[in-house]
């Protein structure tokens, strides 16, 4: 069987890692998100705390910097200990699922890569973030706010392209159209169509 990566970028309350969790489980795949911080943690001896207090998190420009491959910014040891953790994956050639992490940069010279950004209405996503963390209005859209603009300055700051461009990824598709189970299945068709497209 060809090799197959999926990665999903999302924004904050699009329902973006509930499908790409679905999406795995209706292929067999294994699933990578923030857990990969665990095998991680594991490997080098390392309180997994002290790495998701850094996941995904831009670096302080004031604070840190990087000489060559050097750098003192624990974000971005963290950030280059997960895009080593999944090139290695990648490298084995296993198939996956991931979420985030600027896979769809980190692994772009893989031919099995399907690369996906999921975004959706505001309105929606204001409702769905109420209800998953029981927030108000105000509440649920600061999280909302904070979480994207944390992801951009992360995946802008690793990638040589701007986060949520739509000419860098495969699709980019709106979840608030026709509802997370709706969107997930228009993506497996998307996704079934290029695994065959692939073994040919």
């Amino acid at each position: 069987m060809a090799q197959t990566i999926i990665s999903v970028s999302r924004e904050f309350g699009s329902g973006g890692h509930l499908m790409a969790e679905k999406i795995a489980k209706e292929h067999g795949l294994k699933f990578y998100d923030r857990r990969i911080l665990d095998d991680i943690a594991n490997e080098h001896n390392i309180e997994v705390e002290i790495l998701e207090k850094f996941d995904e998190k831009p670096r302080n420009k004031f604070l840190t910097r990087r000489v060559g491959s050097y750098s003192n910014s624990m974000e971005e040891i963290v950030a280059d200990l997960q895009f080593d953790y999944i090139r290695k994956k990648a490298d084995s050639g296993e198939s996956f699922v991931i979420v985030g992490r600027c896979a769809e940069t980190v692994l772009k010279d893989h031919n099995g890569l399907i690369s996906i950004f999921v975004v959706g209405d505001e309105s929606c996503k204001l409702a769905r973030v109420k209800e998953v963390y029981q927030l108000n209005d105000t509440e649920a859209m600061a999280k909302m706010r904070r979480h994207d603009r944390f992801r951009k300055k992360y995946h802008n700051r690793h990638s040589d392209f701007r986060w949520g461009d739509s000419r860098n990824y495969d699709l980019c598709i709106n979840s608030s159209k026709l509802g997370i189970e709706k969107t997930a299945a228009t993506l497996e068709n998307y996704i079934n169509a290029r695994i065959q497209l692939h073994k040919a």
